[in-house]
């Protein structure tokens, strides 16, 4: 069957595309529209053309399985410039999605219709790409750049309305949109409308000034993205030279993109994010638990901010406190900070006070007892967990969902104190919980997958990532940070100082280094957790000893001179970190950038491949998308294990082996599992989940 049908309507030549599940643009798709076209301006039948489609989307953009694949002829930039080309016009009729290729080929039409409840964008931005095949040049047109350019670097779509305001749209329609389009090709064929490659109407100075207003500011936060400056570049383009030359420098860059190492990066990201939503166990058959309201143990930062994740997403939440002043500092630090939001103006102050009314104050557990998920954020101590849920157990509903936001500890040792462990598991919020998207579902053996089902609906509902893990300490993302730490230690032992150790970091991408975060959470957190663990950490434990707590002591591994947020080199600790070298025989010795990021990245590598053979983690695309929500590691580095790939297995096993033979320390020799992928010449993204 043909996956693009053709028909004469009355006088108009419709083209229905018919390619299930999204109308997705394969080559198929695209040779089916290019032969609609041509033989629509040979039928002497036809005074227009609709290109039309079935099922619930328009087109929802390129078929992924042509992904990395030779492209096949015909083009889409060609089949689009038949259609702009056409001496009768074209109209788009559109419901559902309108999406990258899908858009664009809207573009390229003389008119436009939609469904009310239709969505319209390029979220090429998302894929490490821009448009390729005439957006950039086509949309600002129609709209103005002031309007594209933001539509294009967040690769979010509009909705319909909002696609009739900016002038993308002609019409919107709630009924029969085939026949509004085929109303509005009757009328274009009778006066004619241009093609909108000679509309330059938009592009106004104002505009432009505008445009570079917006471009200057996605420049300053593109940190390393190879896709924004290139989309900067090709929206730029309108104003310097004709539409065909647009065109050209479009699809330079475009084609550049696809072949960058960080925007291949980003496109894993993108597939991998896709991935982390399918849990083994968990089909489509398990239906999630409703949840209409939510509980909070805890007022403090975590819990705060969890509160208002609910509140945020409009699902009332009680905060739960065990007496009335930590409560109260709970209750006025949420306020301070939707305060902050109005000030800036991403906040109204209606929507604040919206915000703050679902959000009910209350003391003692008995407050939980209606909520459909509750979530404990209590201190980070099993003890202190396994009263508050054999209180829990007593109190909550049945069918309640209970879950512990615990980093490291054992969820089934928190169960066990509850009669009902199927109900049980771990949601690990990241801080600030109301702003990091990342969330750890930890599952265990005796978790319904109904549960595991609501807490990934949920985490959707609240804005998050959701990535299910398995139980097991630290679970995926803090667990392999254990290993950086402890890197980080090792460096400083060894001959490296703070400075440089986070100076690789940043250079790598990240936001910042680890002894600068570690001032910023505050060196106690690590302290307390090594103390209750037995563990040792020369220099870490010294500098807490002396009092040195990080930022809010105005001394960590920096110094933070009255208030400072950025630390500056403290002479006093770098004389303490020789002095331990000293005390243990070491001789101090300077070691490279390459060298450092080397030995912090190679044992979370190490310590994921372990998780993956464990099970802890499903796939290695799961551990990337941990890292790069929870951790900030660079979208445009694809994640710790596809780094990996990108150096070589090879490579990484010979310096972890290496280093493991230097330091006396088999903790650090490769994995099984990083040791057999090395010595077959594969990839961690060769593994099939």
């Amino acid at each position: 069957m043909t996956m693009v049908r053709y028909e004469v309507r009355g006088h108009i030549a419709l083209a229905t595309i018919d390619n299930p599940p999204v109308n997705a643009l394969s080559a198929a798709v695209r040779a089916g529209l290019a032969e609609a076209i041509q033989r629509a301006n040979a039928d002497a039948a036809a005074v227009a053309v609709v290109i039309a489609a079935t099922g619930k989307a328009f087109i929802a953009g390129a078929d992924i399985s042509e992904f990395g694949k030779p492209p096949v002829a015909p083009l889409l930039p060609d089949v689009l410039d038949a259609i702009a080309r056409s001496r009768k016009p074209v109209v788009a009729a559109i419901q559902g999605v309108a999406l990258g290729g899908g858009l664009e080929v809207a573009l390229a039409c003389q008119g436009r219709v939609a469904l009310a409840s239709a969505k319209l964008g390029l979220p090429e931005i998302k894929l490490g790409l821009i448009p390729g095949a005439g957006g950039t040049q086509r949309l600002p047109r129609l709209i103005g750049a002031a309007k594209a350019f933001p539509m294009m670097l967040s690769g979010e779509p509009i909705t319909a309305g909002q696609a009739l305001e900016y002038g993308l749209l002609d019409e919107v329609v709630s009924g029969d949109v085939v026949a509004a389009a085929v109303r509005l090709a009757e009328v274009l064929a009778e006066e004619g409308r241009g093609p909108l490659a000679h509309a330059t109407e938009r592009l106004t100075e104002a505009d432009h000034e505008a445009f570079e207003l917006l471009a200057g500011e996605a420049l300053r936060k593109a940190e390393g993205m190879p896709n924004v400056p290139a989309l900067v570049e090709a929206v730029r383009s309108l104003f310097r030279m004709p539409f065909e030359e647009g065109l050209k420098v479009e699809r330079r860059l475009f084609l550049e993109l696809v072949a960058d190492e960080r925007s291949k990066a980003l496109r894993h990201v993108f597939f991998a994010e896709r991935e982390v939503a399918k849990v083994p166990g968990v089909g489509p058959e398990v239906q999630p638990r409703e949840i209409r309201s939510a509980a909070v143990i805890g007022a403090g930062t975590m819990g705060g901010g969890i509160a208002m994740c609910f509140a945020n997403a409009g699902i009332p939440v009680t905060l739960i406190e065990t007496a009335q002043a930590p409560l109260d500092n709970g209750m006025n630090r949420i306020a301070a900070i939707y305060d902050i939001s109005v000030q800036r103006g991403s906040l109204t102050p209606e929507a604040r006070a919206q915000r703050l009314k679902r959000i009910t104050p209350a003391v003692g557990l008995i407050a939980a007892a209606t909520a459909d998920i509750v979530i404990e954020a209590a201190f980070e101590e099993i003890g202190v967990k396994r009263d508050i849920f054999t209180g829990l157990d007593k109190v909550a509903k049945p069918g309640a969902v209970l879950a512990s936001n615990t980093s490291y500890l054992d969820i089934p040792t928190i169960a066990a104190v509850t009669s009902r462990p199927q109900d049980v598991l771990g949601m690990h919020f990241f801080s600030p919980a109301n702003v990091m998207k990342l969330l750890e579902i930890v599952r265990t053996q005796e978790v319904a997958a109904d549960a595991i089902a609501t807490a990934v609906a949920l985490g959707r509902k609240l804005g998050k990532v959701p990535v299910v893990v398995g139980n097991g300490f630290g679970f995926v993302g803090n667990r392999m940070l254990e290993q950086r730490t402890r890197a980080t230690e090792r460096l400083l032992v060894a001959g490296a100082l703070p400075h440089e150790i986070d100076a690789a970091l940043t250079g790598f991408g990240f936001k910042m280094g680890p002894c600068a975060m570690a001032d910023l959470a505050g060196l106690d957190i690590g302290w307390r957790s090594r103390k209750a663990r037995g563990i040792k950490a020369a220099v870490a434990d010294a500098i807490c000893e002396a009092g040195w707590l990080g930022q809010k002591t105005g001394r960590g591994y920096y110094l933070y001179p009255q208030g400072a947020r950025v630390g500056q080199r403290d002479p006093e600790v770098e004389a303490l970190i020789a002095r331990i070298s000293a005390e243990r025989g070491l001789t101090r010795r300077p070691f490279s950038q390459e060298e450092i990021l080397a030995r912090l990245l190679d044992p979370m590598v190490n310590e994921g491949a372990r998780i993956l053979a464990e099970g802890i983690a499903t796939r290695p695309g799961d551990i990337d998308v941990v890292w790069i929500h929870g951790y900030n590691w660079p979208a445009w580095r694809g994640g710790p294990m596809f780094w990996a790939d990108s150096v070589g297995l090879d490579v990484i096993a010979k310096r972890l082996a290496a280093q493991a033979e230097e330091i006396g320390d088999k903790a650090l020799e490769p994995a099984p599992l990083l040791k057999r992928l090395a010595a077959e010449g594969r990839g961690f993204g060769s593994l099939k989940s």
